[in-house]
């Protein structure tokens, strides 16, 4: 309770005298939480760019956050904040052109091949979309971690949507586009739930233990008994299923 109303305090003495310095202060409280989106992006950085660099461009959207918000809407700074820092994050990235075009090429015969077997089978297997994609498994396994890498829309706001803990008018506070253009509604959300109930098994394991649980990559590995790399492939895998179910439903 002491914390939210520090919290509180802190926003309204920004709004009465918004100084750099008090500015400066709603920086250092929210620093934290730079480092929560950009650990929960399945995404890692490029040649030449290191974590901490990552960070820094989360920096960018924690500013254009705190610039925007608005304490008199009633929905918290965390909820605001979450989108913009990673959208910052990912338009960074995006001028680094970190995804090669063979990368790219590679994702979208990827994503093609699960369209076309789960359209023709109702299901993936690993098999059925190797011999689709005409590749070895060696490529195949290299394009599923690429796709887990690239993931751009978290499933973070979908789950907590569906679980009730964050507004959702919050998310959508304006017509900033980016992570959130893909939620427009309730509706869209409960569709990616039901498309992650079509997965299989051990893709909605990783997703849940991912996105519900909030373990690492590392850590699901330790708990299915798999290397780190397999559950990245499990996990990109499941993303471009999730991908083909939704475009289904569209």
């Amino acid at each position: 309770m002491e914390l939210e109303i520090a919290e509180a305090d802190l926003w309204r003495e920004y709004e009465e005298n918004p100084t750099e310095e008090r500015k400066e202060r709603i920086v250092k409280r929210y620093l934290p939480l730079i480092k929560y989106v950009v650990g929960r992006m399945a995404v890692s950085a490029p040649p030449g760019l290191d974590y901490e660099d990552l960070l820094s461009f989360g920096v960018f959207g924690l500013l254009d956050a705190i610039n925007r918000f608005d304490p008199s809407k009633g929905f918290s700074f965390q909820t605001f904040a979450v989108p913009r820092i990673r959208g910052a994050v990912l338009d960074e990235l995006r001028k680094y052109d970190w995804i090669s075009r063979t990368g790219r090429e590679k994702l979208q015969k990827l994503n093609r091949a699960i369209e076309k077997v789960l359209r023709e089978k109702g299901g993936l297997r690993d098999e059925w979309v190797m011999r689709e994609m005409g590749v070895d498994e060696k490529i195949y396994k290299e394009t599923l971690e690429l796709a887990s890498r690239s993931f751009i829309v978290s499933l973070d706001e979908v789950i907590a949507l569906e679980d009730g803990d964050v507004s959702f008018e919050g998310i959508l506070a304006d017509d900033n586009e980016g992570v959130v253009s893909a939620l427009e509604s309730q509706d869209d959300a409960r569709r990616v739930m039901d498309a992650l109930a079509r997965l299989p098994e051990r893709e909605t394991q990783v997703i849940s233990f991912y996105y519900y649980e909030g373990l690492t990559l590392k850590e699901i590995g330790r708990i299915l008994g798999v290397t780190e790399s397999r559950v990245s492939q499990i996990h990109g895998k499941a993303i471009a299923g999730l991908k083909a179910l939704l475009v289904r439903q569209a």
